[in-house]
């Protein structure tokens, strides 16, 4: 959520991140109703003065001038009543207009529609090239024994996988590997709930925009989570942290669930693209100021590039252009790895700075040296997503007999074994 300050000080500030991310939002709209939202409240309270002042005049009166003020009791209560309905009704309007206002975006970031603008700034690594014809990671699993693709969607459905033996070994020791990474790097292993209530969602920015990309359990009132994100914003939603508390740094790890809806039709062999994986979030919360937010931004994504380094896997790294860096991001930059099958890169990890949007929404706030409460900046990346880097490692490390060399990173993880 956007301080109303600058929406109310800096409208084409905010018309202006509208258009560039593409978010049908009337901000003319959205300061007139803040404007009227004000002007009720401020009646409300003249009111409600006014209703104390009666109240002491009423106890001084003499007998008959109770009985005219009795007599105006009820159409003054109606009035109060009345205002306070209407300055309900206008402040829910306000909140859900609100809830659709973007960040406003780092002038650095590209400005378009989506991911078609997206610019690389950076390539790390040579794509390997193999003297036999190498297999995509499906084909891979299958002839290994590794994978139960067909039997997996009997029971789940589309997008559906099962891993197996030394693949669920390989899997296990990624995650390991980027908790010990960023351990290493001062962060705090967590590991986080993915059954979220509606205001962790919302206070991530997930909701309202993504629901319809959320799964949901009704009859609990829950859902399952996309990201671990949400759990660890909502973790300190509501508290007033100190300063001497920041930077929080959390390595959560947790299954992630998505329903893929607006993805019908992409990706859709093996373990590109699923409905529910496991991941290692990198996430920051740190002291307001844009110096600090940049800072981490750099070491986050670091990280993630350490991590790929280490895994000897090529990749770009992408400035994330306006219409693709989502609602609430101030920066965001994506890294994308090598995958042999499809002869491209493809999204393997996204670090995102949010300045205060998400704690303003999340009312997740911090108490200055001078006592001043402030909301924080949050900020976050990808360590490791299964099985999408999975996917990755098998197809680039495969060799001629159909076997796979485990990165020496890896390799502690497996009992020292180097190839699998």
């Amino acid at each position: 959520m956007l301080d109303v300050r600058i929406i109310r000080e800096s409208p084409d500030l905010v018309k202006h991140a509208v258009e560039v991310k593409g978010i049908d939002l009337d901000v003319d709209a959205l300061v007139a109703l803040d404007a009227e939202t004000r002007r009720l409240r401020h009646e409300v309270d003249n009111v409600q003065g006014e209703r104390k002042r009666r109240s002491k005049e009423f106890g001084r009166a003499d007998e008959a001038t109770r009985e005219k003020l009795r007599a105006e009791q009820a159409d003054f209560d109606a009035r109060l009543t009345s205002l306070r309905e209407e300055h309900a009704a206008k402040a829910a309007e306000l909140q859900e207009l609100m809830l659709q206002v973007p960040g406003i975006p780092w002038d650095g970031s590209p400005v378009g529609a989506g991911e078609a603008e997206n610019v690389v700034i950076k390539q790390v690594g040579t794509p390997p090239t193999f003297d036999f014809e190498p297999l995509d990671h499906v084909a891979l699993l299958e002839e290994r024994g590794w994978a139960e693709f067909a039997r997996a969607r009997n029971v789940s459905g589309e997008r559906a996988y099962a891993l197996r033996g030394d693949a669920v070994l390989l899997e296990r020791a990624l995650l390991s590997f980027a908790l010990d990474l960023l351990i290493a790097r001062h962060f705090t292993p967590i590991s986080v709930p993915s059954l979220v209530r509606e205001g962790p969602l919302v206070g991530t920015g997930m909701f309202p925009k993504g629901r319809e990309e959320t799964y949901e359990l009704p009859a609990d009132d829950l859902f399952l989570a996309g990201t671990g994100e949400v759990a660890l914003v909502g973790l300190h939603a509501g508290e007033i942290l100190d300063k001497a508390q920041l930077p929080v740094l959390y390595a959560g790890i947790s299954p992630c669930f998505r329903r893929e809806i607006g993805s019908a039709g992409r990706d859709v062999r093996g373990l590109i693209r699923v409905h529910q994986f496991e991941k290692v979030e990198q996430f920051v919360i740190c002291e307001a100021d844009d110096a600090e937010s940049e800072r981490w931004h750099q070491a986050l994504l670091d990280c993630a590039e350490q991590v790929l380094v280490d895994l000897d896997l090529a990749y770009e790294v992408v400035e994330c252009s306006t219409g693709d860096m989502g609602l609430g991001k101030f920066r965001m930059n994506d890294i994308n790895t090598w995958f042999p099958s499809l002869d491209s890169y493809r999204e393997t990890h996204s670090c995102s700075t949010l300045h205060d949007w998400q704690a303003r929404r999340a009312n997740l706030r911090y108490r200055d040296a001078d006592g001043t409460i402030r909301h924080a900046h949050t900020l976050n990346n990808t360590a490791v997503a299964t099985p999408r880097l999975l996917a990755a490692v098998i197809e680039n490390h495969q060799t001629a007999d159909r076997r796979i060399a485990v990165p020496e990173a890896l390799r502690p993880y497996l009992h020292g074994r180097e190839v699998l």
